[in-house]
């Protein structure tokens, strides 16, 4: 089985998302291929079957497929013409602090994201819900009023809370509740000492857990593992201050508590596909644009 890893490239660099309208007039074929972002499309009017690994899923008018980040996938139109809404965003960008917890239901440790299609084929209502979501988020993409990355942002993650609240068949998340106040100091601890060296030997303690179990816990309860996401946050933070502030890249390192450039550049590219240098320059080349 051939496939390819396809790159999607953001229109605006600060909102991590790729949305648009398409149409097809004949009977098309689009090759197996996968991506880092997760991605929703919306039948407008047609009929479309999507492959996605081992399962298909047929769309008609209205309907929906959602496609996890990494998930094998391709896709043949069966009518023309077809009109359809694609929508690709990388999830960790729109994960805050007070959302990480959530992380765990679509890390897709356990099952692949797209078992949740059962919803939208399930439950009309969250359905028709999660299409004018995809709408509008098209609508603000299209338009750019402004506060529009706002309004996006807001629509992803209303995306996110209908798939949480109505995984009726718990596909997302195993049944074990999550004790969210067990973390909720390590979250703190970690916000509030970003520019030091965060030991898992620390925070442990603080989570009263031994090393080994805290580790396994964190990884259970948020989706990634804790250098994974201290990693995370120093690098949201790195984004942040060369937005704000007259710093250099080494200052910028310095600042959060990465002070070795080479790791420093292999986590910041690791989640931005660039260097600092090079995000800093895409963002001062956009807000010119927009201005």
């Amino acid at each position: 089985m051939e496939f390819y890893n396809e790159k999607v490239v953001y229109e605006n660099p600060l909102l991590s998302i790729k949305v648009f309208q398409s149409q097809r007039n004949n009977d098309l074929f689009i090759n197996w291929h996968y991506h880092r972002e997760i991605e929703l499309l919306l039948v407008l009017t047609g009929e479309l079957d999507v492959n996605i690994e081992d399962e298909c899923v047929k769309l008609r008018t209205g309907d929906i497929a959602l496609i996890g980040a990494r998930q094998l996938h391709r896709d043949r139109s069966l009518s023309s013409p077809l009109n359809y809404i694609v929508l690709q965003f990388d999830l960790e960008q729109f994960i805050d602090q007070s959302s990480m917890p959530y992380m765990r239901f679509f890390s897709e440790t356990k099952k692949p994201l797209s078992r949740a299609n059962y919803i939208f084929q399930e439950n009309e209502a969250t359905r028709v819900e999660a299409a004018e979501c995809i709408r509008s988020i098209l609508h603000e993409v299209t338009d750019k009023q402004s506060g529009y990355e706002l309004a996006v942002s807001m629509y992803i993650k209303k995306l996110l809370l209908l798939l949480i609240r109505n995984d009726s068949k718990k596909v997302l998340a195993d049944r074990e509740d999550f004790d969210r106040a067990r973390l909720r100091s390590v979250i703190d601890y970690v916000e509030a000492h970003l520019t030091d060296r965060i030991q898992v030997e620390e925070v442990s303690k603080l989570a009263n857990m031994s090393y080994y179990y805290f580790v396994k816990f964190f990884k259970k309860a948020i989706g990634m593992s804790f250098t994974e996401y201290v990693n995370y946050r120093k690098i949201k933070w790195a984004e942040r201050i060369l937005l704000t502030k007259d710093l250099s890249v080494s200052e910028v390192g310095d600042r959060i508590g990465m002070p070795n450039m080479a790791h420093f550049y292999k986590m910041f590219k690791k989640y931005n596909d660039c260097s600092p240098k090079q995000f800093q320059k895409k963002m001062l080349e956009w807000n010119r644009a927009e201005a």
